[in-house]
């Protein structure tokens, strides 16, 4: 099932306004949701690696953030949900789910099937909308999931 068509919002994704980059930022969470993300991606069996660190172990939230505090120098979680698609997921704060993804492997329907899947699980796992942020621009989002309604909306086109 289709949840947003690619017509629809290859506007509000244009990387032009959007950045190739759009950032995925869901606040107020807590150590528990880190560790539930990182146990979704093992769950869902996605590929996965901590960046520049061959061969390390998939962390554990509580090693991402000792003390409840985030390291001093965070590593990147690399994260393939699909063939050809990279989420880089930036553990900065604890309170604060941070991921980007490339607009340019998610071209087409499919594309935005696959982006409105990956954001779907997401805030299940999490029980939380999912907002999409243009990049480096958190003022508002340019697409969301609500949970509550379990449907997608975007901004119009400019």
């Amino acid at each position: 099932m289709t949840d947003l068509r690619w017509s629809d919002v290859i506007d509000a994704l244009d990387p032009e306004w959007n950045g190739y980059l759009p950032d995925v930022v869901v606040g107020s969470v807590r150590l528990q949701d880190w560790q539930s993300l990182l146990d979704l991606v093992e769950e869902q069996g996605w590929t996965h690696e901590v960046a520049h660190a061959e061969g390390a172990p998939w962390p554990r939230a509580a090693a991402l953030f000792p003390d409840g505090r985030p390291l001093d120098e965070p590593p990147t979680l690399a994260v393939r949900p699909f063939a050809g698609v990279q989420v880089n997921v930036y553990p900065h704060a604890v309170d604060e789910i941070a991921f980007d993804v490339d607009l340019r492997e998610l071209e087409g329907q499919v594309g935005i099937d696959r982006l409105c899947g990956l954001l779907r699980l997401v805030g299940r796992r999490l029980s939380r909308d999912v907002p999409l942020y243009a990049e480096g621009d958190p003022a508002a989002p340019a697409l969301r999931y609500d949970l509550a309604t379990d449907t997608f909306w975007h901004v119009e086109a400019r």
